[in-house]
């Protein structure tokens, strides 16, 4: 089976490469770019060379470092998602936001297959839980609050992993989601963020989870 990895940026992609100095599944990293709308395109392009050249992925998975939600998801940590969501894809309302998927369309939430979770999270010491996808990151304790309120089960959050799911729901073909905790989700401070500790998290992650991507199959789940 083949699999591709889609990080935001170059940095990323190499945490994840290097975690392959063996033998490896049939793996292909690449930065997809920061942001959903680009790493969905990105995701699609890629997905779509593959099938056409007859070789296509079986497994598409999102990857790379986010913030954590205090306490259960601290620096260092990884989380795998359970559950991939948009967190502002909707509207403003004077009653608050509204998900777009009450406005009468849309979808905002991904679901990864749950034993391909139940192994990633076994093999690799993660924790799993929702992980939000976010156009805007947080910076304030009042949305950090507000996004914990309308997802309680969330863990992290991050800028690509809905439009991964997207454009690998699209093919019909499966999703995860890995991300290795640099910062706390809430007030912006770049001198707490530990981005060095986090790619080496993703890094270590991924070797550990080198034998579930070899051995699972869609047909598991």
């Amino acid at each position: 089976m083949r699999i591709l990895v889609a990080t935001a940026v170059p940095v990323e992609r190499d945490a994840v490469a290097r975690a392959f100095t063996g033998p490896a599944p049939d793996v292909d990293v690449v930065a997809a770019g920061v942001g959903p709308a680009l790493a969905a395109a990105s995701t699609a392009t890629a997905l779509t060379r593959a099938a056409l050249a007859g070789a296509p992925y079986g497994l598409v998975v999102s990857a790379g470092i986010g913030g954590g939600f205090l306490p259960h998801a601290p620096v260092g940590s990884l989380v795998v998602a359970d559950e991939i969501t948009a967190a502002d894809l909707g509207a403003e309302t004077a009653d608050g936001f509204v998900p777009v998927t009450e406005l009468g369309f849309g979808a905002v939430t991904h679901r990864p297959p749950e034993a391909l979770v139940r192994a990633a999270a076994a093999a690799t010491g993660a924790r799993a839980g929702a992980v939000l996808t976010v156009s805007t990151v947080t910076g304030t304790a009042a949305r950090a609050a507000a996004l914990r309120e309308r997802h309680p089960t969330a863990l992290a959050e991050a800028m690509e992993g809905f439009g991964v799911a997207e454009a690998a729901g699209a093919h019909r073909v499966p999703v995860l989601e890995i991300r290795a905790v640099s910062n706390p989700v809430g007030p912006r401070d770049r001198a707490a963020w530990r981005i060095g500790d986090a790619l080496a998290a993703l890094t270590a992650g991924f070797g550990k989870l080198t034998p579930v991507l070899e051995s699972w199959r869609h047909h598991d789940d």
